[in-house]
């Protein structure tokens, strides 16, 4: 196919050049309607596509003429078999995928630090995640991928379950050996879907981790707006067929998506794809040498570690992602917090994420050599003045026991409950999540049952301060809980 073309940008660049009369939504009206500074803002050629499903145009929920090409060409693009167009981020991709292939009460095997839009998606379902322990790093305090090992443990015990989901790579850039997981869930006939949400880039260079398509998956949820050059909350849901039914997964797709969809976003992947495809290798390429510049330079900084092909070498570190800048702060006596909060106000300078020993900065297409020299200042400055600071006391992070699952997240979700205090919680039944960082690994989920260790784990760690999330209650001095105590165990 010519990768040249954009049929979606140039039907809306055809459509919006012939400057029609508008009787349609949006009520703004190519702009006319709005709010002046806004419009001033934004400017008339975002506003003049900014249109509706009218006949010229496509419908994403029925493609068959310019969305429907694109689609086909990022198909080609991805080396998939068939690739849908998400306009509801690449959690609405990831919940389509799970939905697809799970059912109520059907099995499916997720590593614990799956993103909240997975848990979302075996709520919706009804579904029983078998849950896989990531591995951890004690060192950085922050969990990689999982093993075949894990995953081939949890086959043999449950071979009727309907997936396998693979996180690849990870936020901090890690990837296990991908190809090596989906020919063993293959030899059980079990598909794989990957949370590809960090990996757009990855296909189009052969020095970064193999790619969901590449290793052989069965489903992959990509964010094309993280890394590859599309407008916020725009993505694709790359497909193999054969274990995966495509007009179950348009049907899905479909339920879980806006009617009114954004043909900027669309149009921006449209575009996103050509780029992509004509130009991947080489700004990828201009990406990674930047990125290993930064952490050479960095690794030199007193007080300061990235990780890099030091990492690799064990089952869950089998390859990683250059341009992801892992930036361990802990020997300086401060937090990722800390540094980010200095990064921020002192530098004007923004960082992906922070925890609790270490601040991940992306180096993308994006940057030059001016944004990545001012990173490396920025860094020299901090360190400076905390040079003689006592190291931080490390935390010993390690992974909490996974807890029982009495009922499925979904009847535990939608279940009667009451608050008590935490303290007072063990044998309950929890109707909520909760997550510390580091590592950032759910504690308890939907349908778990509290142990002690569990409390225990939870007020030590909160006591060290670090922060929680998911429960109503944010001192996580109460706990939701199912009014029913005694635990339906399986």
């Amino acid at each position: 196919m010519d990768q040249t073309r954009t049929p979606l940008f140039d039907a809306l660049l055809a459509h919006a050049a012939k400057d029609p009369l508008q009787f349609h939504i949006p009520g703004h009206k190519k702009g006319v309607g709005m709010d002046p500074q806004f419009r001033s803002f934004i400017g008339d050629n975002a506003l003049s596509i900014d249109l509706i499903n009218i006949a010229p145009l496509d419908d994403l929920h029925q493609p068959s003429g310019a969305i429907f090409e694109a689609q086909r060409l990022a198909a080609e693009a991805f080396g998939a078999d068939h690739t849908f167009f998400s306009v509801q981020g690449t959690s609405g991709a990831i919940q389509t995928m799970i939905m697809s292939v799970c059912g109520p009460g059907e099995k499916i095997i997720v590593p614990r630090n799956v993103h909240k839009s997975v848990m979302s998606a075996i709520i919706f379902a009804g579904a029983r995640p078998v849950f896989l322990s990531p591995a951890m790093d004690e060192q950085l305090g922050i969990a990689h991928g999982v093993t075949t090992r894990s995953v081939r443990r949890a086959l043999e015990r449950h071979p009727d379950a309907k997936a396998v989901l693979v996180i690849n790579p990870t936020y901090f850039g890690i990837s296990a050996n991908l190809k090596e997981i989906v020919e063993l869930s293959h030899s059980y006939d079990v598909p794989v879907l990957v949370d590809e949400a960090h990996g757009v880039h990855i296909h189009f260079h052969e020095e970064l981790p193999l790619s969901a398509m590449q290793a052989g998956a069965d489903m992959a949820a990509t964010s094309v707006h993280k890394l590859g050059g599309s407008l916020t909350q725009s993505s694709v849901l790359n497909i193999r067929g054969g274990r995966v039914n495509p007009k179950r997964v348009q049907a899905i797709l479909s339920m879980l998506t806006t009617t009114s969809t954004s043909y900027l976003l669309l149009a921006s992947l449209d575009a996103a794809r050509r780029t992509l495809a004509m130009n991947g290798r080489a700004l990828a390429e201009r990406a990674i040498g930047l990125a290993r510049h930064a952490r050479e330079r960095i690794n030199a900084i007193p007080g300061l570690y990235c990780f890099g092909n030091d990492i690799l070498g064990a089952e869950a570190t089998f390859d990683y992602d250059p341009t992801k800048l892992t930036i361990h702060v802990r020997r300086l006596g401060i937090t990722g917090y800390d540094a980010e909060k200095q990064l921020r106000e002192r530098y004007n300078i923004e960082v992906e994420m922070s925890d609790m020993y270490n601040i991940l900065c992306i180096v993308t297409p994006g940057d030059t050599e001016d944004t990545v020299a001012k990173l490396l200042d920025a860094l020299h400055g901090i360190a400076a003045e905390q040079s003689g600071a006592a190291e931080m006391k490390n935390v010993i992070v390690k992974n909490p026991k996974i807890p029982t699952l009495a009922l499925s997240p979904r009847d535990a979700f939608y279940a009667e409950t009451e608050s008590v205090p935490l303290a007072e919680a063990d044998g309950r039944i929890i109707a909520e999540f909760i997550m510390v960082y580091p590592p950032g690994i759910p504690i308890l989920l939907p349908g778990e049952v509290i142990s002690q260790e569990n409390i225990d784990y939870i007020t030590e760690h909160v006591e060290i301060g670090l922060p929680v999330q998911g429960p109503e209650d944010k001192t996580i001095r109460n706990v939701k809980v199912i009014i029913e105590e005694r635990a339906i165990n399986e």
